[in-house]
């Protein structure tokens, strides 16, 4: 009997979401902000978007610490759920501010 782990999968995942939903827009919008090729208010999106991908990496970080397998599921989740608050905050609050200024 070969026994797998629930959350290998789930590892992977939550790697390629740290990177693609995580890491790239938010140095996207910092370009953006440093660039002056946005709104300056877009900056503001950053104090509230860089903690929530901190706890996301942080989560995420747990999860593979974790022995055991449900606690891990668990906190990688924790952790993706974190990454993609602070991705509708960035992008999102992006494009309305954008939107708003015309």
């Amino acid at each position: 009997m070969q026994t797998t782990d629930p959350a290998r999968t789930l590892k992977w995942y939550a790697v390629l979401a740290a990177i693609f939903f995580g890491i790239v827009p938010a140095v996207m919008v910092a370009m953006l902000v440093a660039r002056g090729n946005t709104p300056r208010s877009v900056g503001f999106l950053l104090i509230g978007g860089v903690p929530l991908l901190l706890a996301g990496f942080a989560g995420i970080a747990q999860g593979f610490r974790a022995a055991d397998p449900a606690h891990a599921e668990r906190r990688l989740r924790q952790g993706m759920a974190f990454i993609a608050g602070a991705d509708v905050l960035l992008l999102g609050g992006n494009a309305l501010i954008r939107m708003m200024a015309g």
